[in-house]
């Protein structure tokens, strides 16, 4: 891709496709807008950056953060809201939970007030622990809002490999929508209305994959593992259920899938911070040799507050919360697990 080929003026819309603005150019963005093109959708991708997307658009592909694919002809890169969003026919969301209100709020005024939006952020609100859509709705207001959450590893998706995602949205025709421009031949989307279940389940599983990468860091085999992401799926079904999610959106997709997903390959960041503290990383060291946004880590501590404002047990997301931000060590994080008194599995 040419310097010239980033400037959006020359997106045209072809005659079946959208011209989708992508606002985050990190792996999982350009994965995405990656797709969106194959597609047969224009793409502006959008990233705050300048020196990120002037290599980008020189090198024609995401080297940062998605080295290795090549960007397509239908991509155009731009550091602008103003030029990413003129003109689009829809806006996708993807950047860390920590910058979701800032690029809402940014997005509001630049956006047609018929025009909905979505997001593929994973996490909480950071400064007051709100799902993301309570977060949209304070700036966007009434407009159509969907979330799009599943198991789904950025690499994977740009390499073409078979994905499913599920896209929420108390709009069914919105949420339609969302899943025809991301349905693919190699890439399924599924809709549903429940868009707190499927927000926890982003949110959450990624605090529990720091947990089972602990486990693993420390030797503790296939049998913790299991255990790990079993129990963590109740976590997950007590808090989300507590919040309004439905039960059956934790068996799918985006719950059950995606914390397998996320608990058991090493692409995950969150696991390889739970692996890196295990071997006795500090969490800045960590988190410098990932060399990316861990959701996982600023989740951890907006889930312990959660979690305490509505009583809700959540033995293992805290103690990621204590290795995290109280100084405790692995070890005695298991250990405290282990010593916990033994009761019902159920009720």
């Amino acid at each position: 891709m040419s310097g010239d080929s980033a400037r959006t003026e020359s997106v045209q819309p072809d005659s079946s496709g959208a011209i989708i603005a992508v606002l985050g150019a990190g792996s999982w963005g350009t994965a995405l807008a990656i797709l969106l093109c194959r597609n047969g959708h224009r793409v502006r991708l959008w990233g705050h950056e300048v020196e990120q997307i002037e290599a980008l658009s020189r090198d024609g592909e995401n080297r940062l953060f998605l080295p290795g694919v090549p960007l397509p002809r239908g991509l155009a890169a731009t550091a602008s809201l103003d030029e990413a969003l003129g003109g689009a026919t829809d806006c996708l969301i993807v950047v860390p939970s920590h910058a979701f209100r800032r690029v809402v709020e940014n997005t509001a005024r630049r956006l047609p007030e018929t025009m909905g939006v979505a997001w593929a952020t994973k996490g909480l609100d950071p400064a007051t622990g709100e799902l993301l859509h309570a977060v949209a709705q304070e700036s966007l207001g009434a407009r159509s809002l969907a979330v799009v959450s599943g198991p789904s590893f950025a690499q994977e998706v740009a390499h073409g490999l078979p994905t499913a995602v599920t896209v929420a949205s108390a709009d069914v025709a919105f949420a339609e929508q969302v899943a025809l421009r991301l349905h693919g031949d190699r890439f399924r989307a599924y809709t549903s209305s429940d868009m707190v279940g499927v927000e926890v389940c982003g949110a959450a599983k990624n605090v529990l994959a720091i947990a089972t990468g602990i486990a693993d860091g420390l030797g503790f085999g296939a049998n913790t593992r299991a255990a790990l992401i079993t129990r963590g799926l109740a976590e997950l079904i007590r808090i989300g259920t507590a919040l309004g999610g439905r039960k059956e959106t934790f068996m799918g997709l985006a719950g059950i899938g995606d914390l397998v997903l996320t608990c058991t390959d090493n692409q995950s960041r969150n696991r390889r911070m739970g692996l890196a503290l295990a071997a006795g990383a500090s969490l800045k060291d960590a988190q410098a040799n990932i060399g990316q946004e861990v959701e996982g880590v600023v989740t951890a501590l907006a889930m312990h507050r959660l979690a305490s404002r509505l009583g809700i047990d959540m033995p293992i997301s805290e103690q990621v919360y204590r290795v995290l931000y109280e100084g405790a060590s692995p070890e005695s994080a298991t250990r405290a697990l282990l010593e916990r008194e033994p009761k019902a599995e159920f009720g």
